[in-house]
Order: C-alpha cells, then sequence, then structure tokens
C-alpha cells in the first residue's frame, strides 16, 4: 500500500525544502512527497511533508499560519537579509541607544497587518522569474508590496551588547507570506539601524508543532518503512482539522465516487464528508467563495 499521511520533519541546516522532498522519496519508497511551505536552507525546524494522496493537502496545510523562534541583531544590514551573506551596512550601536521598552513598543507596532517588501533574495515571482535570479544577475526589478499578518510578536530575551551591534530573540506567530528576515529589517529601521535576522527556527505549522517532529537522521537510522510510518500521521486523522458535514446513507457511494454537492451552507472552503457510523468519506472544497455554492471533492479517504 503507498504511503499516505503526514509527516512532521524537523528540518536541519544545510538542507533546502527540496533536498529534504528528493531524501524522503527514497526512504519512503514513494514518488509522491510533497512539502508545504519552503524553509530556506539555513533555517531549520518544522516542515510538514505531504506522503501518498495527503500531497493533495498540500496547499492548503501552506497557507496555515506559522510560529517562528528568531535572532534579530541591530547594527548591520546584509545583502540577503540574514546572516549568510555580506554586510552591506554598519552602524555602531552603543548600549545607551535603546532599551527593552524602546524594542518592545516597535515589536506592538509590528503587531497586526504590515506591509512587506519580500527580498531580493526570494522565491517571490515578478514577470514569472523569481526575485533571487534577478539578484543573482545584478538586475533590479520593482518588488511588489503585500500585506501580512503578524498575531503575536514578542521579545523572548534581553538585549546584548558587544561588537557594536545590539541582539535578541523575538517569537512571532504570522499568517502566510510573512518573511521573518524582512520582518527583522524593520524592527531595526523602526529603532533607527540597519539589522538583519541572525538565526530563525520554526517551531510550529499550521497545528503541527516540533514536539511530533522527528529529523531525517532518525529515519535514516530505521529499516524499514514500516518502522518509518509510525511518524507519518494518518490522512484520517490530518483531515479532522477541518470542519465536517454528515451525508444520508443513500449518499454514501455517491459521495465516495467523488461527485459534486450543490447549494451547500458552510462557510469553510474546506470540510470533510462523514457517513452516518462516523467515517470519512471524503475532503471537499469550494469551487467559489459565497456560503451557498458548489463544492467538489478533493480526495477521498479509502
Amino acid at each position: 500500500m503507498e504511503p499516505t499521511g503526514v509527516l512532521i520533519l524537523d528540518k536541519d541546516a544545510g538542507m533546502t525544502s527540496h533536498d529534504c522532498v528528493f531524501k524522503l522519496r527514497k526512504l519512503f519508497q514513494t514518488k509522491k512527497v510533497g512539502h508545504t511551505g519552503t524553509l530556506d536552507p539555513e533555517v531549520t525546524g518544522v516542515l510538514p511533508i505531504c506522503l501518498g494522496r495527503a500531497t493533495k493537502l498540500s496547499r492548503f496545510l501552506t497557507d496555515e499560519g506559522k510560529r517562528y523562534v528568531a535572532e534579530v541583531t541591530i547594527g548591520t544590514a546584509t545583502m540577503t537579509e540574514d546572516a549568510h551573506s555580506e554586510v552591506v551596512e554598519a552602524r555602531g550601536v552603543e548600549a545607551t541607544a535603546f532599551t527593552a521598552a524602546d524594542v518592545d513598543r516597535v515589536l506592538q507596532t509590528l503587531t497586526g497587518t504590515i506591509e512587506q517588501i519580500p527580498p531580493y533574495y526570494s522565491a517571490v515571482k515578478v514577470n514569472g522569474k523569481k526575485l533571487y535570479e534577478y539578484a543573482r544577475k545584478g538586475q533590479t526589478v520593482e518588488r511588489p508590496r503585500r500585506m501580512v499578518e503578524i498575531h503575536q510578536l514578542v521579545r523572548t530575551s534581553e538585549l546584548t551588547f558587544n561588537d557594536n551591534v545590539c541582539r535578541f530573540r523575538i517569537e512571532v506567530d504570522c499568517g502566510k507570506g510573512t518573511f521573518i528576515r524582512t520582518l527583522a529589517v524593520q524592527i531595526g529601521e523602526q529603532l533607527g539601524y540597519p539589522a538583519h535576522m541572525s538565526d530563525l527556527r520554526r517551531t510550529m505549522s499550521g497545528s503541527f508543532d516540533e514536539a511530533a517532529a522527528v529529523s531525517l537522521e532518525t529515519l535514516m537510522a530505521l529499516e524499514t518503512v514500516e518502522e518509518r510510518m509510525h511518524y507519518v500521521i494518518p490522512l484520517e486523522e490530518v483531515i479532522k482539522r477541518w470542519p465536517t458535514m454528515t451525508i444520508a446513507a443513500n449518499r454514501e457511494r455517491y459521495i465516495r465516487n467523488g461527485g459534486k454537492l450543490n447549494d451547500v451552507s458552510l462557510e469553510f472552503e474546506l470540510f470533510t464528508v462523514y457517513n452516518e457510523e462516523g467515517i470519512p468519506l471524503a475532503l471537499y472544497r469550494r469551487l467559489d467563495g459565497t456560503t451557498d455554492a458548489t463544492v467538489e471533492v478533493m480526495l477521498t479517504i479509502d
């Protein structure tokens, strides 16, 4: 049987998300493997991986909120907005430059709906090309502004002043599309200094947190696919995160065959259809944005 479900990977530094997918295809002996939101190579932490039929859920899991812990360095800016490229601007930070209370006030102003301009070294596309493709050729292009949601932004350490910079750690709960690198730069701007993100770890993606995550090293130490499947959340468990609808017994076969539903009065984009015995039959998605709409099956649950 094809491996199916969601694996919560604890990604190591130095690997791209695609590197992880490549390795997991071999470990689970299946081509159907997809990640749910890119993590930069040097970023560690929670990367949900969909296997088998669960790959149809990838884009919906990608859209869910994320939580990060990060270190912000005030005093130097870099080409890539993180610690892995050359410094392009520096301004010495004295221990009297600002206080912890000043930092907290800045974090408060950056909580809620804020505007960001994606970094040049990112996979955001402009005119069909990724921004990093322009950057690597030394080309400039107008970057799209985007509105992102910062649900919570708090400082989690004291301020440390040394070597003409200030460092402190933050925790961020945010919506999709948020660049923590850019957020670090924005914090510095409001304090009046260049800045960059010097460390980043994702601790939660949707409802999947690091407590349930497993490393590639652990998976590679196991000998069989069956052993590795113990770390995979079954599809039936994953879909419990979405709203439910119960269907009459005389429509069960229709649902199992992937039939569409009309005039469904649900305010949700995704929902799971169960039979009267409480067995999940299929996951449906809305075809338009109204509350009374035709919905189509995304996948049936065997």
